[in-house]
Order: C-alpha cells, then structure tokens, then sequence
C-alpha cells in the first residue's frame, strides 16, 4: 500500500490489504502518528501510498477518503453528537436530512444515539470517544486511521470500547491503521503488526508471529519477554524463567548475567525486578524470595536461565 518518507521522522514501505487491520507500534518517536498523519495529509511526505489505482499522496487532503480518529476525541466543540457525526457527509455535499439519517445510524451503532443532541462537554469520555469514531466510519472512508483511539479513558471503558470498535471493524471494507501501545490492541483487533523502531519497519507480521518472536525490546516488554542479542540470533524468554542469585550460578547449561537492580515492583503474586545486565532484564521472584535475599535498588545480582526456556531466532527475515 505504502512506500513513504516524511523528512527526518519515517520512512516505512509496507502493504495492507482491504478489510485488513494493520496495528502500528513502536516507542515513542518512532514515527507511528507521522506515518499516519502522511497518509491523511496532515503533514508533508514523498513517496507513495497506492490504494488500488490511486496514490492517496497525488490528492489534495479533502478527496483521499480517509477517516482519522485521534486520541483525544477532538470534537467540534460548538456541534453536537449528531451534527459531529454528519459534519464530514455535509462537507461532501451531501444534503442535511441525508447526513443526519446516516449520523443516527451509527450513533445507534455504537449504543449512543439518545446522546444525538449533547455537546462534547456533556459526554463523557467514552462517549466523545465514541461519537469521534462513528463520525470518522460515517463517511465511509477507504482508509481509517485510528491513532490511539483508547489512550486516557478508563480500564472499563477502554474495554467496552475496543469490544465495540472489533465489531466495526470485522465488517469495515477498507484497510485500517492503528496505532496503539497496548499490546492487547494488537493482539485482539488487528491482523498483521507493522512495528516501527527509529522511523523504520523493523518487523511485520501476525500478532502471535510477532508475540512469539519479537525483534525489538519494545515489543518483547508489550509481550511481556526479555529479549538478548547474540550476534545474528535473537534469545526470548519470560521473567518467570529467570533464576535471581548472589553468587555466580553453576552449571554449563544456563545463561547467566550480572548487574544492579535498578526497580523492584510488585507484580501480580510476584515481585519484578528489573536489573541493568546489558541489556536491561526482567526477573519475576516469589516475595519471601526477594526478602530472604534481601533485594533493593542498586543491589548486584546474578541473572540466569536454562537454556532449554529460551526461545531462539534469526535477528532478520
């Protein structure tokens, strides 16, 4: 679909096909808004970015079809839900009793259709959310951007919300983009991940695939991994298999590393730890374990694991 550049923030090629769900992640500054504010037209980009017969980046910003949520809802604050929701219908021409039958429609979609007449003030944020994704699905946009559409609303929220929006998007025909930094997000909505590191493709794949055999640390911490280089091959394995000694570990057939505990967490019935081992790991200990061996911050400690636990592959595909 895409082979673009914005000038000193990404330079991504990558495919995606129709009524595909690409999930975008990555740190931050990695590039994922720029990649999708390039596509919508909100910044400058060279390259190309073909939908079909057409290069989105040859239109001028009003005739690409192109939904865009954002992450802090940003609706018109003067309008209410329904004139939200039909503003983008209205701004294509069509008529107002048209724009509104169609703005109902998918206010009653999303369970929100006895909020038509509230301004933005009088929702809530998972309702604003709400009205901001049905107003971009009611143009009926070849391409929908989603940047962070869960990002400052509440635990239950988020989950109501992306239940709901997994519905939409199973039947939308046109390719979606989503950038997120949920690891759920991109495990329960999306068909393929596209992950970013530096403004460059690092790796695309099934969300499992990628689950499975994470290429960068940002990743393998969403997944919840440690993740090691060793020249061309890459090591994977989870904190629950890492042993936390003060003395050197024996035996041939573990892994082993040393450094100081920089952070000590709970974790579910565990305690995490994280220690500065180049590169920095992650450790899960039982809380009479952590205290028997006395752990703090800045602590040196032994790291190991049986090599049997670690998952191993190539660096690059």
């Amino acid at each position: 679909m895409a082979d673009l550049q914005v000038a000193g923030r990404v330079e991504a090629g990558f495919t995606a096909e129709p009524g595909e769900v690409l999930a975008v992640i990555g740190p931050n500054g990695a590039g994922k808004s720029s990649l999708l504010h390039a596509i919508a037209g909100l910044v400058d980009a060279t390259g190309r970015a073909r939908l079909g017969d057409t290069d989105l980046l040859a239109l001028p910003v009003r005739e690409r079809r192109v939904g865009l949520v954002f992450q802090g809802q940003l609706l018109f604050p003067h309008l209410t839900a329904l004139d939200n929701v039909a503003f983008g219908l209205r701004a294509r021409g069509a008529s107002r009793a048209e724009s509104e039958a169609v703005a109902r429609d998918w206010l009653e979609r999303f369970g929100i259709a006895d909020l038509a007449g509230r301004r933005p003030r009088e929702l809530s944020g998972g309702q604003a959310q709400r009205v901001a994704i049905a107003r971009a699905l009611a143009t009926g946009p070849d391409v929908l951007l989603l940047d962070e559409p869960f990002t400052g609303l509440d635990v239950s929220v988020q989950m109501a919300l992306r239940m709901e929006l997994g519905r939409h998007l199973r039947d939308f025909p046109g390719v979606a983009l989503l950038v997120t930094h949920d690891a759920i997000d991109a495990l329960t909505l999306a068909d393929r991940v596209l992950v970013l590191d530096g403004g460059r493709v690092a790796q695309v794949g099934p969300p499992a695939e990628v689950a499975a055999e994470p290429r960068t640390s940002h990743v393998a911490r969403l997944v919840g991994l440690n993740l090691v280089a060793d020249g061309d091959t890459l090591l994977a394995f989870p904190p629950d298999a890492v042993v936390v000694s003060l003395q050197e570990p024996e035996g041939s057939t573990r892994l082993r590393w040393r450094g100081p505990i920089a952070t000590l967490a709970p974790h579910g019935d565990a305690v995490r730890l994280m220690v500065h081992a180049s590169p920095d790991l992650l450790a899960d200990l039982t809380p009479a374990a952590a205290t028997e061996l006395g752990l703090v911050p800045g602590r040196e400690v032994w790291l190991s694991t049986k090599a049997t636990a670690v998952s191993r592959y190539p660096a690059r595909r």
